[in-house]
């Protein structure tokens, strides 16, 4: 939607992975209630070929560089479909839910499971955290995450960070920097003060990167799956 107006409107989208980590949404031409005017913008995808750059007019309001087309592509099934920016719209829905960030992929789950596992979090040989009731976070590609209560957190060492990212599955996530014997982590800790519906079981709690910090899971050090964000 753009305004409050309806600019897609299709049952005959497809997930396209133009990046490994998340699909897009192609759309048939006729389902794009707006001008598509070429804007001279081009790009090269090795799998989906040469890409044309549009600006888009929704009554009257020109928005620049709002989608792509691949005329020529060699996956045949591309020539006919549009993708749009995702930031070109104000909001983007499947079916009735609301959609945040990017399509969700229809092979990512999350699933949130409580615990009695005895989790410590150390930073330089510091307890930072010392927890046997964490919420155990799975989502498909990612490493486990551990999201535990406050209470169980030396709150004193962390400092609020103006970072914020965002999550189609998760929400809206704030973020701390940690200070341990004089030296600051910036942005090692995270949390989601209110999480999207299907994770709400995390909301309050703080995680750390398995990557960059020690985390021992009853007794025995946490060998966790090694990321972009090590």
């Amino acid at each position: 939607m753009h305004k409050g107006r309806t600019v897609v409107d299709s049952t005959q989208s497809r997930f396209v992975w133009d990046i490994p980590y998340y699909p897009s949404w192609y759309f048939p031409l006729h389902a794009i209630d707006a001008d598509l005017k070429e804007n001279g913008e081009t790009l090269r995808s090795p799998s989906r070929g040469e890409g044309t750059g549009y600006d888009m007019v929704v009554e009257g309001q020109r928005i620049e560089n709002a989608a792509w087309r691949h005329l020529d592509s060699p996956v045949e099934e591309l020539r006919d479909l549009v993708r749009i920016e995702w930031n070109a719209l104000d909001a983007w829905f499947e079916e009735n839910e609301e959609v945040f960030v990017h399509p969700r992929s229809p092979e990512v789950r999350v699933d949130v499971l409580s615990s009695s596992r005895h989790i410590r979090v150390l930073i330089d040989g510091e307890v930072v955290a010392d927890s046997v009731r964490p919420a155990i976070l799975y989502e498909t590609l990612t490493p486990t995450r551990f999201y535990l209560p406050k209470a169980d957190v030396r709150m004193d060492l962390l400092a609020p960070t103006d970072t914020e990212t965002a999550c189609p599955y998760k929400g809206w996530a704030n973020y701390w920097s940690v200070t341990v014997n004089g030296t600051t982590h910036k942005n090692l800790a995270w949390g989601y003060r209110t999480p999207l519906a299907e994770s709400a079981d995390i909301a309050g709690l703080v995680c750390f990167y398995n990557e960059k910090v020690d985390i021992e899971l009853d007794g025995e050090l946490f060998d966790g799956a090694k990321t972009r964000f090590a």
